[in-house]
């Protein structure tokens, strides 16, 4: 079992490259495996939103599990999402999930729904009793609808040791740095946005589950190790550096900017399944532009 000290530093959030046909192309992802390990990222995060998980099959999400466990060759920790507004059928799933060559599970909130505070803490503590593997809760309000607060997650954190660490995607700084102040020592805390990654380290947190890192996994991982390390001006370097394209792989959404720099990459092809679709011809040439200026 991994400890949480081994989810400090980045993690990329894969996206799921598909093919002109929009069936998934298993030698881009693993192309895309290799690039950001050989270029230094920590660990890897399978099955997220950045993955389009919502339009795969059961089968599909499979496949690329052992593709990229395949190409990974436990080179770094594995982390796959597996969440939903469903307790008794995500805890089902846990319990049918072959979990050889996944070290961590990441949960987002229970989405629609919206459930109170103790309603979260109760949807976390039972998956927590179930998972043969550690657990990161993840928070991303914007998403879900509901928000856990700082105490929650804290409570989460203090009752369940195989709860080891939080995505953090609130945005709410105040939030964030209420759980670094009075979290178990082992608890991490990791951004969700890559935009806020900087501030949230400089603030005591551990590390990020990125998006950006998939096309710039060189450059973003070396930020936030000089992040860690407390060589905060050259980690602003890097940061302002990578500030407009953070932005702007968002505005048509993710993971469609992404993949359009992933395509200028060479990487994969610039596909997206519905209801998802590629940036619009401006959101492109920006991002290309600025692209070809990095």
């Amino acid at each position: 079992m991994i400890s949480p000290q081994q989810l400090k530093g980045t993690g990329v959030a894969l996206v799921t490259p598909f093919n002109q046909d929009k069936e998934i192309d298993h030698s881009a992802l693993a192309r895309l495996v290799d690039f950001v390990l050989d270029d230094g990222v920590d660990f890897l995060v399978a099955l997220g939103t950045t993955a389009e998980t919502a339009t795969l099959s059961e089968k599909e999400k499979q496949e690329v599990i052992q593709t990229i466990k395949t190409c990974n060759q436990n080179r770094v920790p594995l982390v796959v999402g597996l969440g939903g507004n469903n307790t008794g059928h995500l805890i089902d799933t846990i319990n049918k999930t072959n979990f050889d060559g996944i070290d961590a599970i990441l949960s987002v909130t229970p989405y629609y729904n919206k459930p109170t505070q103790e309603g979260l803490y109760q949807h976390y503590k039972a998956i927590a009793e179930v998972s043969p593997v550690p657990l990161i809760v993840y928070n991303v309000p914007s998403r879900t609808g509901c928000n856990i607060t700082s105490s929650t997650t804290l409570r989460l954190a203090n009752d369940f040791d195989n709860i080891i660490a939080v995505k953090e995607a609130s945005g709410n700084l105040q939030q964030i740095m209420e759980i670094i102040k009075d979290k178990p020592n082992d608890f991490m805390i990791l951004s969700g946005d890559d935009g806020t990654t900087l501030p949230i380290i400089a603030s005591g947190g551990d590390g990020v589950i990125s998006v950006i890192a998939n096309g710039f996994p060189k450059e973003f991982s070396q930020m936030v190790r000089l992040c860690i390390d407390n060589r905060l001006d050259e980690a602003r370097q890097i940061h302002y550096r990578l500030f407009d394209l953070m932005k702007s792989i968002f505005i048509d959404g993710n993971p469609a900017g992404i993949k359009a720099v992933l395509e200028l990459r060479q990487i994969i092809d610039n596909q997206l399944r519905l209801p998802l679709v590629k940036v619009s011809d401006k959101t492109y040439a920006l991002i290309k532009e600025q692209f070809e200026a990095f």
